[in-house]
């Protein structure tokens, strides 16, 4: 057969529908047999009769009658269809009848009267039960002379007619999973739909101001249900509108889904939408409101709305009455704003399935019927004749719609299947002020009466008014900011100074706990070196005594040859001596008495008797002590990484297979010594990474501290970046920052070959990458927004803004770092930069003088005991707009002509906070602050002091800034010469001269000038305070 039949769905449903007929709720038990009838008529778009056929067989069989009697069921259809139908007709021995009435396929005559088969379909049904009444749907009236003539054979006999709508309705109802599935699916196409056209489209149409239709706008969704782009991979031709898309605004609402769009054109206010997607053959339905500029007051009713949802959905669970859900949403906003109980919506949704509204299913006071697992409903509320106070008189009238799709399940509220964001922020457009505009205009008006030459001079004017205003307003921004910030820093200070900062001691490596542990070898009774690799201990003769020393205890061994001797020198940690960055500086008990250093020397010549030359001894043991040395270092690194890890909890898996899941993607840092591609899988709290190998990293969602979404627009990779909370541990190493990535196009380009800008392959090649471009960002959104919906938004993806980007140098190169909603970050290059902007205390600007192309940003944590970061090699024509960015994040910002050294301010600042901020806290960085002026004499000498080392301090400046910057300001060779400039304490004459001949040299001096790091020295006018050299 070409067209295939689901038996056991068949089997399945026809026995819940006999299942409940034999109970006999209501009208159902007093009816005798079930007739459906279904004729033809292209008008009828949702009708009982035709549901019930979708329901059983998966389709619509016009000019097909059905006649369910107790013992028996008779189809009377065209040859086709019983062809059809013959795939679940069983006799009454069949075993795969599964106890369903057997089936009496009747051919229909075309061109006769069917009297012969309409006599055996009555008969039939009087030898049902009593034979007296059938149950019928009598809102289903088809056309034609076929119908017409078997229902004149059904009255002819006089049989009772019984309206079963309601109880087939509630059969129906409960949802199976395959249909559960393809409703999912169908209400996923309506998110996508909604999404990616209807809002992207209202926001091109307010965006350019542009006067379209509401019936225009309409066509264009239903238009675009054809193409695959919207439809998340499903086949268009599976595809179809509920109903004509419903889009309402400027005060003419109607909350119902028989309405159509008007050709009122589309008014800039509250835009309602409604649409619904049918996906092979079972609905779903979207409600959302656009709103443009909204008052506070139409927000507030807003998120009322969405309360008044949850509320709905909380009392949306399995054996709760209709009405009792309706009547608990009611009580709520009576009790929470009564005044909008009679704004509501009369109903507030309805159940759905095959078709889009059932009737006898509607959310309301008067409705018995009891909720079931696995039902589904349409849920819409709505808020009509609402009065916008700020808007204009005939545009004050505005409505509020909202509605999802929901499942009914158990004990748990109800689950949204249309997976579509509605807060505020994500359903309100808010425009530009028109301040601006108006000031353009009243330019334009200028223009007009003024002459050709008065004409620029009013506009230079008007444009330096307007910029010295924007200037201004920063400036009393900054202002406030730096009054509040040193109040908020000094009660932190206070909040924190019981807490101690307690360094490490070092640890203690006992050999031995007792002389039992020794070991007896042959070794040591000889006097010679021996290695004790369990623990980890050399045993050396110190004047005729075995003596254990902890590998621990030794920093480095030497051995040399001279002439017929061996020397094997041991150097042991002593306080006192340089100890590596890694290996702390604290002993356990610094007054003891320390060996330094032990020098072993051994002949090279064989002496008669002996089994083996003597210095045999002391080259095993220096290859042993290396290779046990190594182990203890390796094993301590280990345990040094894993000092500190919170423990997470265990990720709970969710088998379901529709799980969010991108694959071949690949992870940095690398799992293995070379980079593995796996897949990225979302579950219940968390995501599990997968490599092919089978390697595996968690990541729960309540450790990400920042989760960030880089897609590949002008970069050749597309990342999603996680910022943790707490590190965590793989490939034997702690992360705070973990990647997945993909690459877009060629990241190498084949210089060898001829390149020509009209070449076919060239051509064909960016095209293929413009279209696996977009593909991969359509596989990334899609999988962002199927993570949000799942954590219910609790993880938002964060989207840095390229506009606001600057070019910048965090590490050894020059990368574009670009702000988001909360971070400033840059994470195609590695390693990522990533700066949580709640915990920025100040912003810095060094180095920021007229003459140079470059200054640098330094970055002060709130954490004064955190390092600051430093970005190098800003463009300066990046300043004014990171200002303005920092201006509006609400956070302070200065600049000044030197280079700071950061390890000492820091240090000041902890070691006595209240002095800092008794000598005016932060304000030392703001040239313009008030004290400055007064307080020229102390600064001066508190930079001598504090901030500017001298010259005699340079090596000391040094070593701790390799420590603390560790290998960033390495490249800083150069610093001491021209600091040495300044202090020389060069006149005005002079310092003019170098700047001429500066400017005369090329841009790559100029560039070179500006790499210098924190150390350097500007050559600013002296200070009224010569430093001597």
């Amino acid at each position: 057969m070409a067209v295939n039949l689901d038996k056991e769905a068949y089997y399945r449903r026809i026995k819940r529908l006999y299942g409940n007929w034999k109970k006999g709720d209501e009208d159902f038990g007093k009816v005798d047999a079930i007739v459906v009838s279904v004729g033809v008529d292209e008008e009828i778009v949702y009708a009982k009769s035709t549901a019930i056929q979708t329901w059983l067989f998966g389709y619509e069989l016009t000019d097909t009658i059905m006649v369910f009697c107790e013992t028996k069921i008779l189809f009377l259809a065209s040859k086709k269809k019983v062809d059809f139908l013959r795939q679940v007709a069983v006799t009454k021995g069949n075993e795969n009848a599964n106890g369903v009435p057997p089936i009496t396929l009747l051919t229909r005559e075309k061109n006769e009267s069917n009297k012969a088969n309409f006599d055996k379909m009555i008969e039939a049904i009087k030898g049902s039960k009593e034979g007296k009444t059938i149950g019928v749907f009598s809102k289903d009236k088809f056309p034609g002379d076929y119908m017409k003539s078997w229902n004149d054979a059904l009255s002819a006999e006089g049989l009772a007619r019984v309206d079963i709508s309601a109880v087939v309705a509630y059969t129906m109802a409960v949802k199976e999973d395959g249909e559960l599935n393809l409703m999912k699916k169908a209400a996923a196409i309506t998110g996508e739909v909604y999404s990616k056209f209807f809002k992207e489209r209202v926001m091109e149409i307010v965006d350019a101001d542009e006067k379209v239709r509401h019936s225009k706008l309409a066509e264009s969704v239903e238009k675009a249900i054809e193409e695959k782009k919207y439809l998340g991979g499903a086949d268009p031709s599976t595809v179809e509108m509920c109903y004509p898309p419903i889009i309402q605004s400027g005060g003419n609402y109607s909350l119902k889904f028989s309405v159509v769009s008007d050709k009122n054109h589309m008014h800039f206010g509250a835009i309602t939408c409604a649409m619904g997607i049918r996906y092979k053959s079972y609905c779903s339905n979207l409600v959302r409101t656009l709103m443009v500029d909204p008052s506070q007051e139409m927000q507030d009713n807003y998120n009322f709305l969405l309360q008044v949802e949850e509320e709905l959905l909380k009392g949306l669970k399995h054996g709760v009455k209709i009405c009792e859900a309706y009547n608990g949403v009611m009580e709520y906003v009576k009790k929470e704003k009564p005044e909008l109980v009679a704004k509501l919506t009369k109903n507030l949704g309805f159940a759905m399935g095959i078709e889009f509204r059932e009737g006898s299913l509607v959310l309301n006071a008067k409705n018995q019927y009891k909720l079931k697992k696995g039902m589904v409903l349409s849920v819409s509320l709505g808020l009509s004749d609402l009065l916008n106070k700020d808007a204009k008189k005939d545009e004050q009238k505005y409505a509020l719609f909202l509605g999802d799709t929901v499942q009914i399940n158990e004990e748990e509220a109800a689950t949204i299947l249309t997976p579509v964001k509605k807060k505020i922020k994500n359903v309100a457009i808010f425009l530009k002020n028109d301040d601006e505009e108006d000031e353009e205009e009243e330019g334009d008006d200028a223009e007009e009466l003024l002459g050709k030459g008065a004409r620029s001079a009013a506009l230079l004017a008007d444009r330096t008014r307007n910029e010295m205003t924007a200037e201004e307003k920063r400036r009393a921004h900054q202002k406030e900011l730096a009054n509040n910030l040193n109040e908020e820093a000094r009660r932190r200070l206070t909040e924190q100074k019981g807490e101690q900062h307690i360094q490490k001691a070092r640890k203690s490596n006992v050999s031995y706990k007792n002389v039992s542990q020794m070991p007896k070898e042959k070794e040591i009774r000889e006097m010679k070196i021996f290695i004790d690799k369990k623990y980890e201990t050399v045993i050396m003769p110190v004047f005729g005594i075995a003596t254990p020393f902890h590998i621990a205890t030794i920093k480095n061994i030497s051995m040399s040859v001279e002439g017929d001797y061996t020397y094997l020198r041991i150097n042991f940690y002593v306080p006192g001596s340089s100890l590596g960055r890694q290996e702390g500086n604290i002993f356990p008990n610094p007054d003891a008495t320390f060996v330094k250093e032990i020098t072993y020397r051994a002949s090279n010549l064989k002496a008669p008797g002996d089994p083996s030359v003597p210095s045999t001894n002391l080259q095993n043991a220096f290859r042993i002590i290396k290779e046990v040395q190594k182990r203890y270092k390796t094993r301590e690194a280990e345990e040094k990484e894993k000092e500190g890890i919170v423990k997470q909890d265990s990720l709970v898996i969710n088998l379901n297979r529709s799980n969010p899941k991108l694959k071949d993607l690949y992870i940095r840092p690398n799992i293995a010594q070379k980079r593995m591609q796996g897949s990225l899988e979302a579950h219940t709290n968390g995501f599990r990474f997968t490599s092919v190998r089978g390697d595996k990293v968690d990541i729960l969602y309540n450790n990400i501290k920042h989760a960030i979404f880089q897609p590949c627009d002008g970069e050749m990779i597309i990342v999603l970046h996680f910022h943790l909370k707490n590190a965590i541990m793989f490939g034997k190493r702690r992360h705070t920052d973990v990647q997945f990535y993909t690459e877009v196009g060629e990241i190498t380009t084949d210089l060898g070959k001829h390149q020509h800008m009209h070449d076919r392959d060239d051509l064909y090649a960016e095209q293929m990458e413009r279209e696996m471009r977009h593909k991969l960002k359509s596989a990334f959104k899609n999988f962002i927004e199927k993570v949000e919906t799942l954590t219910k938004e609790e993880l938002e993806f964060e989207v840095p803004f390229r506009d606001l980007g600057f070019q910048g140098a965090p590490y050894r190169s020059t990368c574009l770092l670009q702000p988001t909603s909360s971070s400033l970050i840059n994470v195609t290059e590695w390693p990522p930069f990533v700066v949580t902007l709640d915990e920025v205390e100040l912003v810095h600007f060094e180095r920021v003088q007229f003459h140079l192309k470059n200054f640098d940003v330094v970055i002060v944590y709130k954490d004064y005991s955190k390092k600051v970061t430093m970005i190098n090699a800003v463009p300066v024509n990046s300043l004014d707009p990171i200002k303005e960015w920092l201006n509006s994040c609400d956070i302070k910002y200065t600049e000044g002509v030197q280079s700071l050294n950061w390890t000492k301010i820091m240090k000041t600042i902890v070691d006595d906070p209240e002095g800092f901020f008794e000598q005016g806290g932060w304000s030392f960085l703001d040239p313009e602050s008030e004290g400055s002026g007064a307080e020229e004499d102390s600064e001066s000498e508190m930079e001598d002091e504090t901030f500017n080392p001298s010259a005699d301090e340079e090596e000391e400046e040094e070593e701790d800034s390799d420590e603390d910057y560790s290998s960033e300001t390495e490249n800083s060779d150069y610093s001491a010469s021209l600091g040495s400039e300044e202090e020389s304490g060069k006149d005005w004459d002079e310092l003019e001269e170098e700047a001429r001949k500066a400017d005369k040299e090329s841009t790559y001096e100029d560039e070179d000038t500006s790499n210098r790091k924190r150390k350097v020295r500007s050559s600013a006018p002296p200070s009224k305070k010569k430093r001597r050299s």
